[in-house]
């Protein structure tokens, strides 16, 4: 290992992020040219106001802030505590895929039935890199 495989997952992340602020711009856009919506609609962010289309992804962009904040802060500490071994890096790997299927699911058919266990797995991941954290910390 190099040294930084546990920043890939973190880059990997702020990329879906990324993207999901790039789709939320350009069905906002399709929105306003379709005269769905007025832009000025879109200041005061109101749920009630925004169409569907657009307001799954504005929610699955505000989900990246949410758990994946717990995920930057278990990498960076996982990281300095130099616990960013092998099965650390595959949890965060499995936590980044779980929110880019999450967010796909949000963005597309926002079914529950498969949007509900992508987070589960993604959470179980997390759990499961903060454990790690503490036995490493607690052994070390």
């Amino acid at each position: 290992m190099t040294g930084y495989e546990m920043f890939w997952p973190m880059v990997a992340h702020a990329v879906l992020v990324f993207i999901l602020y790039a789709l939320l711009g350009w069905r906002r856009r399709v929105l306003v040219k379709a005269g769905r919506i007025q832009p000025a609609q879109f200041r005061e962010n109101h749920a009630a106001d925004e169409p569907a289309e657009s307001l799954v992804v504005r929610n699955s962009l505000a989900n990246q802030f949410e758990l994946p904040l717990l995920f930057h802060v278990c990498c960076i500490v996982l990281y300095t505590a130099q616990a960013d071994n092998l099965p650390a890096v595959i949890l965060a790997w499995i936590f980044v895929v779980t929110r880019y299927a999450h967010a796909f699911v949000h963005v597309t058919s926002n079914d529950l039935r498969y949007r509900s266990p992508l987070f589960a797995l993604g959470f179980a991941a997390l759990v499961c890199m903060w454990g790690w954290l503490g036995i490493w910390l607690a052994f070390s």
